[in-house]
């Protein structure tokens, strides 16, 4: 869920009941360096750090980034380098140790299953994910936004503590040698010397056909699948025909867009749906339909321990109970070009047009083949001269947001910049936060345990 909604203790609260716990690992590694510039009061980061098995590293992490006493007031957060094909040792380091700290947090003191969740289409910082993530032996990964193939053997190497590399997806590469991301756990010397678990992938698809695809040709075991439909949060799959809108502006899907379950069934592997299912019925038609179970986000979203910021909760929860909350899937805010889900509520600001574009934490960037045979990086909501001048179209640019600042806004982690407005949330939720009146109509707020409760009750 966006960017550190579905935080460490949002997962262990849901682990806790016996479910799934699932930890969002999308720019991971700047929520946790922005955790301690803002003084980790509660002390958590610094706990798990302890546990981190790379020699010296968690010292050097509180050393760069550890604030005791937090930012002073319109001091900006100190930024990381955006990644690219090849970073430093230590830029990985930031990114396990982020990865390490937030599974190691969700499992803390029970023996719950935790999952940690990826998008495929952010390719730079996963290998790094991965191997931090299992270090702290996480049990699930989901991935999806894209096509996971070579995540399994992924997965198997690092439990043998071995390489892995997965190839770098760059526009205009035609003619050239393929290009590859690189990972090598020996270049960070975690201690011991036994394997590593190996944790169970799910896919996250939004079509039997790729369902299929992978699993007969991923590169290892492919133990789940999650198919998600278009009324799901975050981003969704474009729609397959003509791209019409409706007369909101939003994409149509239809029949095409409808994933043959018989198929999925077919295939003998288990599957969760989610999007539209967050309820006892939808749980009851899912297992009837032949899933093993559903995957709920927007409930969790506005309970206690998830990431968004209290305020944000408050007036989302206000406009559920007063019927006036909306969810619009627009075509064009995502860089990536897939449909994203906007929330729109009294109360809640949002990211618009008279921002300043600015690129300068990079997750959603694209890899591009320049005229001189290198590697160069771009990202459609940047600076519309810099993204022309790096060989993208101009219309491409064309009602873009910068998802990255504006996700890490609604987690209360806003970037401050001399001169420029605060930056402002971008907040996304499934169509079915209009359904959340039983727990919005509740004095003082719900839990995730509460949410388990009504699904399964």
């Amino acid at each position: 869920m966006g960017i550190a909604v579905s935080n460490w203790n949002l997962a262990r609260a849901v682990s806790l009941t016996g479910q799934l716990g699932v930890v969002s690992g999308t720019a991971l590694d700047t929520v946790f360096v922005r955790r301690l510039q803002d003084g980790d009061l509660c002390g958590s980061i610094r706990r798990a750090l302890a546990h981190l098995p790379l020699p010296g590293v968690a010292d050097e992490m509180i050393r760069r980034y550890w604030r005791p006493e937090g930012r002073a007031a319109g001091e900006p957060y100190r930024l990381l380098p955006m990644y690219r094909q090849t970073v430093s040792a230590m830029r990985e380091r930031v990114t396990i140790a982020a990865n390490f700290v937030e599974v190691w947090l969700a499992k803390e003191g029970h023996a719950g299953r935790v999952g940690l969740n990826l998008l495929t289409k952010v390719q730079l910082p996963t290998l790094a994910s991965l191997y931090g993530a299992m270090l702290a032996k996480v049990d699930v990964v989901l991935m999806g936004a894209g096509i996971p193939r070579e995540i399994p053997g992924v997965l198997d190497a690092f439990a043998e503590r071995a390489p892995a590399a997965i190839r770098l997806d760059v526009i205009g590469d035609a003619g050239h040698e393929p290009e590859y991301l690189r990972f090598d756990p020996a270049d960070h010397q975690a201690l011991g010397a036994a394997p590593l678990e190996r944790p169970q992938f799910f896919a996250i698809v939004a079509a039997h056909s790729l369902a299929a695809n992978l699993a007969r040709k991923a590169s290892g075991r492919v133990d789940g699948f999650v198919v998600e439909g278009a009324t799901a949060g975050g981003h969704n799959a474009p729609p397959r025909g003509a791209g019409t809108l409706n007369d909101r502006g939003e994409p149509v899907y239809g029949a095409r867009d409808e994933v043959d379950l018989q198929a999925m069934r077919d295939l003998g592997i288990p599957f969760w749906l989610a999007g539209g299912v967050g309820s006892p019925e939808g749980l009851r038609t899912a297992r009837a339909l032949g899933a093993t179970g559903i995957q709920v986000g927007t409930a969790f979203a506005y309970a206690e321990e998830s990431g968004i910021a209290p305020e944000l909760k408050a007036s989302v929860l206000r406009a559920v109970v007063d019927g006036t909350v909306d969810v619009f899937t627009d075509p064009r805010a995502s860089p990536t070009g897939f449909p994203f889900k906007v929330v729109r509520a009294a109360g809640v600001p949002e990211q618009g047009d008279e921002r300043k574009r600015i690129c300068d934490l990079g997750y959603l960037r694209s890899a591009y083949r320049r005229s001189d045979g290198r590697i160069g990086y771009r990202c459609a909501s940047e600076p519309v001269e810099q993204y022309v001048a790096a060989g993208g179209a101009v219309e491409d640019t064309v009602g873009r947001r910068c998802l990255c600042n504006g996700l890490t806004a609604v987690i209360g982690q806003a970037q401050e910049r001399a001169g420029a407005p605060v930056e402002a949330p971008l907040l996304t939720s499934g169509d079915g936060v209009r359904d959340l009146t039983p727990f919005a109509e509740r004095a003082g707020g719900y839990t995730a345990a509460d949410v388990v409760r009504y699904l399964l009750g």
